[in-house]
């Protein structure tokens, strides 16, 4: 399984093979650790846990670091499921690095998306407005009706679409595309825009 941990650096844009520009978004990452493996006899379910970035020991809590042990301190830690027939091939100490994928790796990535605060119906949902015309003054941007007699017998229902929070989600786009490694200096070019800001993590998970 190809799972790398990385940062979100920004967008650039390269040229392919036939001379067109290509969106791109530039993460960087570091070798990660398996901190623990946990199986099925002992866990219920095999999967594994990674480390990454480094921590100063002072800013580690007591429990985490006697679960980390010697392995070292990160402040990243991540958690991966694994197949049961493969969980023997991890054990804790051992390294992944960004070798493990290549230019033309089929991946899915997973971010928090950018938190856009309170916003209404329009921005939030795609909701079109009110009529411009007709006397109406100040209703252009609004929802409109949320219930009546003749739905759910006056109340709201339950998923009604309205204004509130809106982003800093966990969102995941699937069959993006590596278009460059660069194992020297611990980045990928991703295909395209990715969820979240600069900086932040980002989970980069091969598909089969």
């Amino acid at each position: 399984m190809k799972i790398i941990l990385g940062e979100k650096i920004g967008m650039t844009q390269v040229f392919n093979s036939e001379g067109k520009a290509e969106a791109a978004t530039v993460v960087r990452t570091e070798p990660m650790v398996i901190t623990h493996v946990k199986t099925v006899e002992k866990d219920g379910y095999g999967a594994i846990q990674v480390g990454t970035k480094e921590k100063k020991e002072k800013n580690l809590k007591k429990p985490q670091k006697g679960h980390l042990k010697d392995l070292g301190n990160f402040g990243w830690l991540r958690e991966f499921r694994v197949s049961e027939d493969k969980i023997a091939n991890y054990k804790p100490g051992d390294k992944i690095e960004i070798s493990t994928f290549s230019e033309g790796d089929k991946i899915t990535i997973s971010a928090i998306s950018k938190g856009k605060g309170f916003q209404g119906v329009v921005k939030r949902h795609g909701f079109g407005g009110g009529r411009r015309s007709h006397g109406q003054k100040h209703s252009e941007r609004e929802a409109g009706s949320i219930g009546g007699g003749g739905r759910a017998g006056g109340r709201v229902v339950k998923g009604m679409r309205m204004a509130g929070r809106m982003g800093s989600d966990r969102v995941t786009f699937r069959n993006l595309r590596i278009i460059g490694v660069n194992q020297e200096e611990n980045y990928v070019l991703v295909s395209g825009a990715i969820p979240g800001r600069r900086g932040t993590k980002v989970e980069i998970v091969g598909q089969k």
